[in-house]
């Protein structure tokens, strides 16, 4: 079974294009959806990797069609490839049925691995740095006597959750955790 994918970023934008390139293509069935690439929510796509099996192949328009970014992309192909289903993205000529195209992916692979490696070693030699700096790093501490206060006030019923806030200078996160702490530390 051929499977194709298309989407756009917003309902203004049509999916036309897409759809008649993947036609071309005697898809079977195309999951489409209106949805940023940057959303994390795409039900769509979600729901593609519940209806391919091995010996299919998944086609899209274009790689950022059908990722967030290199590494969501190399996660999804990863994915078809232990499922035994071929990828093919038509505007970029990759073709994961041949050769060419396994070696594209596994490169693309060792590059966002050492992306992700070079990151670790950045964040690991900045905190060292600071730390030698005498800074701590971490959230600022906020003292018991300022999130009593907010509790207290909030118990009360007086006051609405902004004037808590502005009075004790700490955050909405802090003082729901607190609450549902049952004002525990």
């Amino acid at each position: 079974m051929i499977i194709g994918y298309a989407r756009v970023s917003t309902e203004e934008q049509s999916l036309d294009l897409q759809i008649d390139a993947l036609q071309q293509k005697n898809i079977d069935e195309i999951f489409c959806e209106k949805k940023s690439g940057k959303s994390k929510d795409r039900p769509e796509l979600e729901l593609m990797p519940a209806n391919i099996r091995k010996g299919d192949t998944v086609v899209v328009y274009k790689l950022d069609r059908i990722s967030r970014s290199t590494t969501h992309l190399i996660h999804l192909v990863e994915n078809f490839e232990q499922k035994g289903v071929d990828f093919i993205s038509l505007q970029d000529n990759v073709d994961t049925s041949t050769a060419m195209g396994k070696f594209f992916f596994r490169v693309m692979a060792s590059l966002a691995e050492l992306e992700r490696d070079i990151l670790v070693e950045r964040t690991n030699a900045g905190l060292v740095a600071a730390r030698a700096r005498g800074r701590k790093g971490g959230r600022p501490f906020t003292p018991k006597e300022t999130i009593n206060l907010a509790l207290k006030m909030y118990r009360s019923k007086e006051y609405s959750i902004s004037q808590i806030l502005n009075v004790t200078g700490i955050s909405k996160t802090t003082l729901y955790r607190y609450i549902r702490k049952g004002g525990r530390f």
